[in-house]
């Protein structure tokens, strides 16, 4: 009988490199009650007696795939619908209408939503594209949504969610014309759905797969990882970021202090990053 006990001092540390590892996420010191909440489905499914068995397994075998449930298991996925809204509206007051403007010969425009979890940002901005620029509906947009959980990666291409997931955040209107209710959740229409480009990538290894980005959104991100990985990151940043692009980050993260080539740019209440020295101007 599987037993629900706390986790150990020793076994959360091991927990805690396991996870930084593989994903540079920091695991701090006062989540183990989180670590006992999402490993006991894991303990349970795969059959062991407790989470120190679990924990016991995964520290003598090669790793495999239940490290990898572990790994997501223990790595936060919150997010909702419009998260913030200011992102959102500065999206489509501004930014969107001067890319389309500055894109106009070439007809292309490239958007990046890092860390994407269940799909609820990716699909927030395709919508929007479709509610209000119909303009880049005949263009060969790509909106790319990555995650290194191929477990969440799959849930953001079906499109499914519950419904407390709708409340949050969605507008009855935008609910009802582009979800569809099914019998215990809701779907989101094929017509968004496609607009969507999912993909495996994690943060810490090669982007030579992806395009330059005119929006990266990276939101709520840098605060799981430490000062050197965040420092890494916004160095690749800086060369996957068209020149006159834009750097969405969550509203407790900034550069400052970690990469001098950003700025600071505010669109009403929404804050976003530009590099600096590019010769480009912002337009309020």
């Amino acid at each position: 009988m599987t037993q629900i006990m706390g986790v150990s001092s020793t076994d959360f540390e091991y927990l805690r490199e396991l996870v930084h590892h593989h994903s540079a996420v920091v695991l701090f010191g006062d989540k183990t009650y989180l670590a006992e909440l999402h490993l006991q489905p894991i303990v349970e499914l795969a059959g062991f007696a407790s989470i120190a068995d679990l924990v016991t397994y995964l520290r003598t075998e090669p790793f495999n795939s239940l490290h990898a449930q572990t790994i997501e298991a223990l790595v936060t996925n919150e997010t909702s619908f419009f998260r913030d809204s200011h992102p959102f509206e500065a999206l489509k007051k501004y930014i969107l209408p001067e890319l389309i403007k500055q894109r106009e010969s070439e007809r292309s425009l490239n958007i990046w939503c890092a860390a994407c979890s269940n799909g609820q940002e990716p699909y927030s901005i395709a919508i929007l594209i479709h509610e209000h620029f119909p303009t880049l509906l005949n263009w060969p947009v790509k909106l790319i949504a990555t995650d290194f959980s191929t477990k969440v990666l799959a849930r953001a291409r079906e499109g499914h969610y519950n419904q407390l997931e709708m409340n949050r955040g969605l507008p009855k209107n935008i609910r009802d014309h582009y979800f569809q209710k099914l019998e215990t959740h809701w779907q989101i229409k094929e017509q968004i759905r496609q607009i969507v480009d999912f993909r495996e990538l994690n943060l810490l290894q090669s982007w030579s797969s992806l395009p330059q980005f005119d929006v990266i959104f990276l939101r709520n991100v840098l605060i799981y990882f430490d000062v050197v990985t965040k420092k890494a990151l916004l160095k690749k940043i800086k060369q996957q970021l068209r020149p006159d692009g834009y750097l969405f980050l969550g509203s407790g993260e900034t550069t400052i202090s970690l990469d001098e080539s950003f700025k600071r740019v505010l669109f009403d209440k929404a804050i976003c990053y530009r590099l600096h020295s590019r010769g480009v101007n912002i337009t309020q």
